[in-house]
């Protein structure tokens, strides 16, 4: 049973589900470290996920499409910036707010600027393209040859970040500003600078994020596609306390739990049952690891 299901294919399967929600939670992450919580990630996923497809469909170049999703989504990524963290408003509420004007402007862009309802796939769309070079390599290429090039990078960068956070001076600034703002202060580290730059460099995220779920992993944007890939990105990030490397773990099992979800459809399950098992997933591995934690924080020393 196990070997049937643990094929080169559906690992392969796994990591195409895993990129855009690892993308978007290492920013989450990143923020998280920085004393930022960011629980705009499914707005600025979503946002990315238009603004990809529209700019290389009126282009006809794919990587301007990335390029304007991450451009784009830095700039939507500012309003948390500036109202959490310049402005010291509730953080929570600024980006429940960058969620819902996502949802709401995609939406409403989607039927008056470009006469679509539902989903926008014009001919000729360009999709991201794959790693075709590695097609003659063993285990490689029936893993790789078939992604896109971001796959790999959503699979690597959570690594650099995790090297960058504890060997780099920039760092251990960012890692002390999330634990003592107040220290880090008082030894020159500008800290509401740190906190703003790591705002948008995971609003830079969720724009690659946004990229490789609408120009790789389908070619298309259907209204509110996103389907709460960024609120599994925060559990994700909370699952794994900040730490880049659990952040790819934990949404590995989300894709783990996708993947196999698409093969129950093929055996005749209900598409709606089907659809729910990552986000099952996802609030199980939460509730086990809370109670888990409240059993340690309760237990007598």
């Amino acid at each position: 049973m196990l070997s049937s299901v643990l094929t080169l294919s559906f690992v392969a399967a796994v990591l195409t589900s895993t990129a855009p929600v690892a993308l978007a939670a290492l920013g989450g992450a990143l923020c998280g470290r920085a004393g930022v919580f960011n629980i705009a990630l499914e707005g600025q996923v979503l946002w990315a996920c238009f603004a990809a497809v529209v700019v290389a469909a009126w282009t006809g170049s794919v990587w301007l499409g990335v390029l304007a999703a991450v451009v784009t989504t830095t700039l939507l990524a500012s309003v948390l910036a500036v109202g959490s963290v310049r402005w010291h408003a509730d953080p929570i509420i600024v980006a429940v707010g960058v969620n819902l004007l996502a949802l709401g402007l995609t939406g409403f862009l989607l039927r008056s600027l470009l006469g679509a309802s539902g989903t926008y796939a014009p001919p000729g769309l360009p999709g991201l393209p794959d790693l075709a070079l590695l097609r003659g390599v063993p285990v490689l290429g029936p893993l790789l040859s078939g992604q896109s090039v971001l796959v790999p990078v959503a699979l690597l960068l959570p690594l650099a970040a995790a090297w960058w956070l504890a060997r780099t001076p920039a760092g251990l600034r960012l890692r002390g500003v999330g634990d003592h703002p107040a220290a880090a202060a008082s030894l020159g580290v500008p800290v509401t600078r740190y906190q703003q730059a790591t705002v948008h460099v995971a609003g830079a995220l969720c724009g690659l994020a946004g990229a490789q779920l609408a120009l790789g992993n389908v070619t298309a944007f259907t209204e509110n596609m996103t389907a709460g890939r960024g609120w599994v990105a925060v559990a994700a990030v909370m699952l794994a306390v900040n730490r880049p490397v659990g952040v790819l773990l934990a949404c590995l099992l989300f894709g783990a739990a996708e993947a196999w979800g698409f093969r129950l459809q093929g055996i005749g399950l209900p598409q709606q049952l089907t659809d729910a098992a990552p986000y099952l997933v996802t609030l199980v591995v939460l509730v086990v690891v809370r109670a888990r934690r409240s059993s340690r924080q309760g237990a007598p020393a």
